[in-house]
């Protein structure tokens, strides 16, 4: 076997062997796992947690909105959408590894709850938050502009 058949290999039987997460039932953001790979303004941990998505005013308006700021982003796509929840799945340049990204309206409180997690792996390098404080910034200049 040859150096680049074995060092294949050995990059298959990493990418198989690694943790694997799943997605949560619709309406729901599912808890994130123990290693670092996932981020959700549900969590209390300073590891997991970042803040939600927030809005004043009208709750479809800013639905709208986020719906439209993922439908913008890179190797995204929609997998499942209804009134109040979002999943999509994103997809890495390289290497093509899935994360999940989610989002739950709240009205009431005027919160969109957002968890994005990778799928496969131990550390994501800081990704999965760099990919919602990117979505939360593009959400607010989108309803920003709306505002004006």
């Amino acid at each position: 076997m040859g150096v680049q058949h074995r060092i294949t290999a050995a990059l298959l039987l990493f990418i198989a062997s690694m943790n694997s997460t799943a997605a949560a039932p619709a309406d729901k953001l599912a808890p994130c796992p123990e290693s670092p790979n996932c981020v959700s303004s549900l969590a209390s941990d300073a590891k997991h947690a970042v803040a939600p998505l927030s809005f004043n005013g009208d709750a479809e308006a800013a639905w709208d909105a986020l719906k439209a700021v993922v439908l913008k982003q890179k190797r995204t796509r929609i997998t499942q959408i209804n009134d109040h929840y979002l999943q999509a799945e994103c997809r890495s340049l390289v290497f093509r590894f899935v994360d999940d990204l989610a989002f739950l309206l709240v009205p009431d409180e005027q919160l969109i709850q957002v968890r994005s997690a990778s799928r496969t792996g131990y550390s994501d390098f800081g990704v999965n938050r760099r990919r919602v404080e990117r979505i939360r910034h593009e959400f607010m200049e989108l309803l920003t502009g709306r505002m004006r």
